[in-house]
């Protein structure tokens, strides 16, 4: 097709994230629909030709099931309909925190999603804050991982703190954590806990020292608050004069 142009698409997910997106790129938000059945079935479908354009298809995938099917039947639709290029915006990756076979019997959601939306005939993917940066080698087509932390640090400097001490909620963040200590040249510690199962923590200790630092807890996502007002309180009690939270997805 001579000169494709650029289609953006929002899934029930997003709407407003969608339409802040196409506005800002200078363009009205494609024209699309999603027809429901008595039965609860649905069909998304594209009320404007894309054939040979570039398609970017912006949906979240919280709640994880719905949306997700969604999502894929716009991408499957998208491919049918001779869309040039399918690029899946996906603010919040659900399954994310099922990376891996961590015990006996369970599924590694976080791949099989991976299969399903490349299966769909996606041909990149945008996301944010993977629970697990490693998620992005389940792909074989290509994924562009964003990180907020290039919106959040700016904000801290701002903000000027002084005795600043960084916190990561739980062993796995230490790395996203240690990252921005180092570009804050600031220390940083770890609130180790162990759980009893999904969502009760168990216990928890703090790794470090927090005497008199004012603290900055960093975690990818926070869906009932457990880990932040556990790890908070505690950090309050080992002495930290005061407890910030930076969390880009919350439910």
């Amino acid at each position: 097709m001579i000169n494709p142009r650029v289609q953006i698409f929002s899934g029930n997910a997003t709407p407003a994230l969608a339409s802040s997106i196409s506005a800002f790129y200078g363009q009205e938000l494609g024209k699309s629909s999603i027809q429901k059945f008595s039965d609860g079935e649905f069909q998304p479908v594209f009320n404007e030709s894309i054939r040979g354009n570039y398609v970017f298809l912006i949906q979240s995938t919280y709640s994880p099931t719905d949306n997700l099917m969604e999502l894929l039947m716009m991408i499957d639709a998208a491919r049918r309909a001779s869309a040039g290029y399918i690029t899946a915006v996906i603010p919040y990756f659900g399954f994310a925190r099922q990376d891996r076979k961590d015990k006996p019997r369970v599924s590694i959601a976080s791949k099989l999603v991976a299969n399903l939306l490349t299966v769909a005939g996606a041909n990149r993917i945008m996301t944010m804050d993977l629970h697990a940066p490693q998620i992005q080698g389940f792909f074989d087509i290509p994924v562009d991982h964003m990180d907020s932390s290039a919106i959040f640090i700016p904000y801290i400097e701002k903000l000027n703190i002084e005795d600043l001490t960084f916190a990561s909620p739980d062993v796995g963040s230490t790395n996203r954590v240690r990252e921005v200590a180092s570009y804050f040249g600031a220390d940083m510690v770890i609130c180790d806990k162990q759980r009893k199962r999904a969502n009760e923590i168990a216990a928890m200790t703090v790794i470090g020292d927090v005497t008199n630092k004012n603290v900055v807890l960093i975690d990818d996502i926070c869906d009932t608050a457990g880990t932040l007002t556990k790890s908070a309180a505690m950090l309050i009690d080992k002495g930290a004069k005061s407890v910030r939270a930076f969390v880009p997805i919350l439910f």
